[in-house]
């Protein structure tokens, strides 16, 4: 497992940190490894109802793929598919990782690292962080899930006029743009997104996961309730969580839910 990914956990929330500080967090082929280790570990422990995607430090969330092995494994175009390939499945395991998700971004979220944090629920920053994906730099086209995500996140002429350009904008033009969620100082990034964590915890887990996957479904294309998710609204409906929050509602109480 490398090092240069690792997780934190503490109660019902982990933390995926990327460490790779010397390099601003860039993303090695190594890394997009771990993090798919690490998320298929994580989604089977019933204990953690939330992850947090950070990097080690305030310089950078991640500066995007490390492009000094683009030469050596990302050149030819066998090579190229294989890292793409596996880049786009660490990036699918976080975007369906069955809990909610928030990006803590401080500092730069460039490229692949903007990538990664738009597979998550939410993404927190602070005024000084900087985003972009600067493909049209390299030559490369942008694929067509991440694409996609984009443009549901900001709409077809904002992700036209990013991926373009390729220029790097502010947190706060991310911000009014929809592709940020909040933003905080630097100094109040920490505790802001821990609140907002135990705020979503303090909901119904069973409601959460399960709007998730609904939208998700939404996102990718379905229009009808096939049997599976059919079966996930009527089960919520015999629930604790149900029961819990029907006897709060009635009894004028905030709902306590089982985690």
């Amino acid at each position: 497992m490398s090092t240069e990914i690792y997780v934190e956990k503490n109660g019902y929330i982990a933390t995926l940190v990327l460490n790779r500080p010397d390099k601003r967090n860039s993303l090695s082929r190594a890394m997009f490894q771990a993090i798919i280790d690490e998320l298929e570990q994580l989604r089977t422990e019933t204990s953690i109802k939330l992850l947090i995607v950070r990097g080690v430090n305030e310089v950078a969330f991640s500066s995007g793929a490390d492009i000094s092995e683009f030469l050596d494994i990302r050149y030819a175009a066998d090579n190229a598919k294989a890292y793409n390939d596996l880049a786009l499945k660490a990036i699918d395991v976080l975007y369906k990782f069955p809990h909610p998700t928030i990006a803590m971004i401080q500092g730069l979220a460039i490229g692949g690292g903007l990538e990664l944090a738009n597979a998550c629920d939410f993404r927190l920053a602070t005024p000084k962080s900087k985003l972009g994906i600067t493909a049209a730099n390299i030559g490369i086209v942008y694929n067509l899930e991440s694409t996609k995500r984009l443009i549901n996140i900001v709409g077809v002429a904002k992700a036209k006029e990013i991926l373009y350009t390729a220029n790097i904008f502010t947190a706060e033009e991310g911000k009014s743009i929809g592709l940020i969620t909040a933003l905080h100082e630097p100094q109040e990034i920490e505790n802001a997104t821990m609140q907002f964590a135990e705020h979503l915890l303090s909901k119904s887990s069973i409601a959460n996961a399960g709007s998730k996957k609904i939208i998700q479904a939404i996102v990718d294309g379905e229009n009808e309730e096939g049997d599976e998710l059919a079966q996930l609204i009527l089960d919520s409906f015999s629930s604790d969580d149900y029961n819990e929050g029907i006897q709060a509602f009635l009894n004028k109480r905030k709902p306590i839910f089982n985690k």
